[in-house]
């Protein structure tokens, strides 16, 4: 009985290619994970006139262009983390086929 247990595991052990875990597809990160880059602020039409904007008009103006500032700032971070989750999703992509051109070989 013994023999044929050591029998039974020596044949398995030959068999190992063929029971090689299958390969796994990568997934891509969510679309909705996507960060969407903030809006330019609409310059006021007075900017572009020989007198210029009012007081008001021009501050008004040059603080939503320091919001928007700050918003690109923590948009090219986010976007940052995003670009490496696709250069990774990329990776994984071609590990992948490497993995299935491999199964096909064996």
């Amino acid at each position: 009985m013994a023999g044929r247990i050591i029998t039974a595991l020596a044949l398995a052990g030959l068999a190992g290619p063929a029971l090689a875990a299958p390969c796994t597809p990568p997934t891509p990160p969510p679309a909705e994970a996507r960060p969407e880059k903030p809006k330019l602020p609409e310059k006021p039409a007075c900017l572009d006139k020989k007198d210029g904007c009012p007081g008001w008009e021009a501050y008004s103006y040059n603080d939503a262009i320091k919001a928007y500032n700050a918003q690109t700032q923590a948009f090219q971070s986010i976007a940052g983390a995003y670009v490496q989750k696709l250069n990774a999703y990329v990776k994984a992509s071609s590990d992948y086929a490497q993995c299935e051109v491999k199964a096909l070989q064996q």
